[in-house]
């Protein structure tokens, strides 16, 4: 049963709702919709699920894009309704004849929808009539086709059996079969001496015919014989002899070269160690400003491809077009500029899936719209594309950390962040970035080595804390790492310490055991921000680490309220050039934004992402 089907406006204003339906939706499905789906540039899929506490509603939608109307359909996800898709055609058209942006309430379109819903209803229910009607046929068609095989199998084993008890042979086959080499075959022994006897026949046919002789290939055979021994009588190279082994000398006297280029230092490695006081101000606070030049640069290459596609296009009908404008866009106008903006994200390292769904999403927005006067086709896209991008790239939430660690301290409680990630990305060293820009604003800091599984990993933060001169709680290896970031917090607690920068273990998503761990230490220490690093130079592989990393931490949550990751730090931004795509697609699967970008080795090469920067980067 239809649950509820709602008409609003792109700027959120309801026109209508099924009054008949009058079922209270559970939970928030349309505003998890707008919010997840729609404003996220999902709205190239099918449909979207929507779970709340005891109830599963699956949620379809169409939209108008020429009047800014959008229809969306709830219903039972456990139905499986199959007429809502020609339902919601039906109203977008019936719907769009008598709108009118001046009116605000559509009372007399309940008699309409009365209609089209029960004609949406016959139409599926003759579907399946005519499906069960074909179904009993082609059956009747099977079984009448087993029946006949098996009649044609059951007298074809009559005629065996009548031929090997030599009934209906004859005795003259019957004595043939008698008088076989060993003198006991039986009459199917009679047919297989007839066939052998044929295959004899059919050989001697061919042979004496001329088409093909042995004697012919045996002279053959000897020819190549002769021509490999002649050959082979070539004289070879003789190879160099080696000279005599040389004696091995032996030096009994030790090596006076230096092996070990490192700072003496005592057991902890406390010692001569340089401690670095300030490197500077951080690039997360210092403004990117991006130069006009570029932007002129730019502007000036858009302008050099309107001006090759209008030459391959031809002059007149460009512009023609490009004064009249289209009436409405359609999906085979839209597909070719659509195709080469999705090989230009791909270029640029944005993942195959994502570039194909956000290609989708903006072919939903531009069907159906009315195009304007002096505008192409592909600079309608583009436009449409940048938009999108920018909408994703936005944080949905602001995540301000300076911010929520001063109402932290108030509480009087430290702010716990912990960083996560797969092997060899930079946890640590970003870690210690983190921690040298909050100590330029004046926040005490202390680290937690709960990396207790990777060798080398404490000593690797302990000369961070150390250089940085800031405290760092260790307890070695091979402990649990929730207790050990819970110790740590209380400590933390006691110390009067503002921040807490747990960090943890590189795994991989698919490491059964290392993902329990770590959503053990979240599900007990309930971590004010949780960061995922990865790589700016991943491609396909980004959907799969963050999309696998949410659902582990998903799945393998005991607490009611399941803990996923709030942000995103991109490291080795420095080493992929224009190759940006990295970013879109983490920020696309998991909807977290990039909040710190890792450009460099030192503590001051920690900066915010651009996000005009790196949508002109990937629609260059």
């Amino acid at each position: 049963m239809l649950e509820q089907l709602l008409i609003f406006t792109r700027g959120g204003l309801i026109l209508w709702t099924c009054k008949e339906l009058g079922n209270a939706l559970k939970g928030s499905p349309i505003d998890t919709l707008i919010r997840s789906c729609l404003l996220e540039e999902r709205s190239g899929d099918a449909s979207y699920n929507y779970d709340a506490p005891g109830v599963a509603y699956t949620l379809k939608w169409t939209f108008h894009n020429d009047l800014g109307l959008i229809f969306v359909a709830v219903y039972q996800r456990i139905l499986n309704l199959l007429y809502v898709d020609d339902l919601l055609s039906m109203v977008k058209r019936e719907f769009s004849q008598i709108y009118d942006p001046k009116r605000t309430a559509y009372n007399d379109f309940d008699d309409i929808f009365r209609q089209l819903r029960k004609e949406a209803e016959a139409r599926t229910e003759e579907m399946k009539k005519s499906k069960q009607a074909a179904k009993p046929v082609s059956n009747l068609s099977r079984k009448q086709g087993q029946a006949a095989a098996q009649k044609a199998g059951s007298e074809g084993g009559v005629k065996q059996k009548n031929g090997a008890s030599g009934k209906d042979g004859g005795d003259g086959d019957y004595k043939k079969g008698r008088k076989s080499e060993n003198g006991y075959s039986n009459g199917i022994g009679i047919e297989e001496s007839h066939a052998a006897g044929v295959v004899k026949n059919k050989e001697n046919g061919s042979s004496e015919n001329g088409a093909f002789d042995v004697n012919k290939l045996q002279k053959l055979r000897s020819k190549v014989g002769k021509k490999s021994d002649t050959v082979s009588k070539v004289p070879k190279a003789e190879p160099k002899k080696k000279g005599p082994k040389k004696n091995r000398v032996w030096d009994e006297s030790p090596q006076e070269s230096k092996l070990d280029f490192t700072d003496p230092a005592d057991e902890r490695g406390d010692e001569n160690i340089a401690v670095i006081a300030d490197q500077g101000e951080s690039m997360m606070d210092k403004e990117e400003i991006v130069s006009s030049e570029s932007e002129a640069e730019d502007d000036e290459e858009i302008e050099k491809d309107n001006k090759g596609n209008a030459k391959k296009k031809g002059w007149f009908s460009s512009m023609f077009q490009s004064i009249a404008g289209k009436a409405n866009l359609e999906k085979s106008d839209l597909e070719p500029a659509l195709k080469a903006l999705k090989d230009r994200l791909m270029t640029k390292n944005v993942a195959e899936e994502i570039a194909e769904k956000l290609c989708e999403s903006v072919a939903a927005s531009l069907e159906g719209k009315k195009q304007a006067s002096f505008t192409r086709i592909s600079s309608t896209v583009q436009t449409a594309m940048e938009e999108a991008l920018v909408r994703i790239l936005t944080p949905r939430r602001s995540i301000d950390i300076l911010r929520d660690v001063h109402v932290a301290k108030e509480q009087g409680k430290p702010y716990v962040v912990v960083f996560v990630g797969v092997n060899g990305v930079g946890k640590s060293t970003n870690l210690a970035k983190v921690a040298y820009w909050l100590l330029q604003h004046k926040i005490s800091v202390m680290m937690a080595a709960c990396d207790t599984f990777r060798s080398g990993a404490v000593e690797q933060l302990r000369t961070h804390a150390r250089r940085l001169q800031i405290p760092i709680f260790e307890k070695g290896y091979e402990k649990d790492p929730a207790i050990v970031a819970k110790e740590a917090i209380q400590e933390a607690a006691r110390n009067g310490s503002d921040v807490v920068l747990v960090d943890t273990a590189g795994r991989m998503q698919d490491n059964e055991p290392l993902m329990r761990a770590l959503s053990k230490l979240i599900n007990l220490n309930n971590p004010d921000l949780v960061l995922f690093v990865g790589e700016a130079l991943v491609g396909n592989d980004a959907v799969d680490q963050l999309s696998k990393f949410n659902q582990k931490l998903a799945d393998l949550s005991t607490s009611p309220t399941t803990r996923l990751i709030d942000g995103i730090l991109l490291t080795k931004f420095d080493t992929i050039d224009d190759k940006v795509g990295a970013a879109l697609s983490m920020v696309y699967i998991s909807g977290a934004p990039v909040m710190f970008v890792g450009c460099g080795q030192s503590y001051t090469d920690l900066k915010k992402l651009n996000v005009k920067s790196i949508v002109k980067t990937l629609l260059k």
